[in-house]
């Protein structure tokens, strides 16, 4: 692909000295291809991972769009564009990378989501805002109560929309577009494309662009993956073991499946001496703030997170990931494993791997086009299953060497159906 400079994008002038104050040197690729498009105007449908650059990739053609056309006459200080994502951390992030790049611009950013008292969110929707981020339930809150007014949405941004249907937010995004105009310019991110999504964009998009950028691109070869295969009885007990013998574990994100589940790993970690903090959905805003502070500062050496409270975590200088639960996602270990190896530099992903997790293994390793190096030789470690890293030639439906399929292991479900689904949560 031809490298292009923020100049040949054809980017304003305010725009420009932001992009340069942020040190910002090249468009990554998901800036090179999405920002022309939708300086026309266009609808887009874009899968790519956080942390390619998705959101200078939407707002810097949204700020320019604002500054080449008036406000329209009636309209007061309604937003003219709404930007929903699925938890605090993103949603705040979305806000301050706006009022970044729009520092020379006069627009007006606010960022509303819950966990907090709602009365400095009304007080700047009355005092009038431009750019509007929010999460769907406190949106949908704001709303029904008469604090927030839609009618004047010029853009429309669904960003993590996977996330953001996993969370169970279907009714209120469906909820909030009929709030919204129906000729607008529609924009939806999603790092993976499941049905439900491509659904949801089919029915909103008008003739959009499509994007993607490939997965595989992020499992880049400064990244050291590793697989210890591990009874989930000693998993914990391994963790503990490698932040004790590996000192380069300066500063590891671990990802948990469930809320409960990364709990019960900081509780425990907390008692053998090793400083750790953990974010998730039943976390109070105060709380997911100082734990990334926290985090950030190197004070914790570690943060618990799960995959949908991790969404917007910006902190760099991330040395490893560790899978403590696999993924039943394959796309979601790729998006894992990007948190660290950022801007050229190394980084280590380590995974963890129980006897029911063995089918999430084989979908990960089709996904990357590889196998992940085993470590047997770790206090804990159990055998390597024949089928755990299968040629990928051999196909999805038979064993290493030609023998029969193995048998799915029990509680393997694809994420989304079955008891794997999260069906009701807290509003963000």
């Amino acid at each position: 692909m031809t490298e292009y400079t923020f100049e040949q994008l054809n980017l304003i002038d305010p725009l420009m000295r932001a992009i340069r104050a942020e040190g910002y040197q090249r468009p990554t690729p998901i800036q090179a291809r999405a920002i022309p498009s939708l300086l026309q105007g266009r609808d887009q449908l874009s899968c790519a991972q956080t942390g390619t650059g998705k959101t200078a990739a939407f707002a810097l053609p949204i700020l320019q769009r604002l500054v080449a056309s008036k406000r329209p006459a009636g309209g007061g200080r309604s937003p003219r564009v709404l930007v929903l994502a699925p938890t605090r951390e993103l949603a705040a992030q979305i806000g301050q990378s706006f009022t970044r790049y729009g520092k020379h611009t006069r627009f007006q950013v606010a960022v509303v989501f819950g966990g907090v008292v709602q009365g400095a969110q009304t007080r700047a929707l009355r005092r009038g805002v431009d750019i509007l981020v929010a999460t769907p339930g406190r949106l949908l809150d704001l709303l029904q109560q008469g604090h927030a007014r839609l009618d004047r949405i010029e853009v429309l941004v669904l960003d993590e929309a996977d996330r953001m249907l996993d969370m169970g937010f279907v009714p209120d995004v469906r909820r909030i577009l009929k709030a919204v105009p129906k000729k607008r310019q529609t924009l939806l991110f999603s790092a993976t494309m499941p049905p439900d999504v491509a659904s949801l964009a089919s029915s909103i998009l008008v003739d959009p662009v499509r994007l993607e950028i490939r997965p595989t691109e992020r499992t880049a070869d400064n990244i050291d993956q590793r697989m210890h295969f591990v009874t989930r009885a000693n998993k914990q007990r391994l963790l503990a073991h490698l932040l004790a013998e590996d000192p380069s574990m300066q500063r590891a994100l671990v990802f948990s499946r469930t809320k409960h589940g990364a709990d019960r790993i900081v509780k425990q970690l907390n008692r053998v001496g090793v400083h750790g903090e953990v974010i998730h959905g039943n976390k109070s805003q105060r709380a997911r703030e100082r734990a990334l502070e926290s985090f950030r500062s190197g004070r914790a050496r570690l943060l618990v997170a799960t995959d949908i409270a991790a969404r917007g975590i910006d902190v760099d200088g991330i040395t490893h990931v560790v899978n403590f639960d696999l993924p039943n996602v394959p796309e979601t270990y790729v998006h894992r494993i990007g948190r660290t190896a950022r801007a050229g530099s190394s980084g280590v992903a380590v995974s963890f791997c129980d006897q029911n997790e063995r089918g999430h293994l084989k979908d990960i390793e089709r996904l990357i086009g590889s196998s992940i190096h085993q470590v047997a030789d770790h206090p804990y470690a159990v055998p390597q299953p024949p089928t755990a890293t299968m040629a990928l030639a051999a196909g999805a439906d038979r064993g290493t060497a030609g023998q029969p399929k193995a048998p799915t292991p029990r509680g393997r479900r694809r994420y989304g159906r079955g008891r794997n689904r999260t069906t009701s949560v807290a509003r963000a």
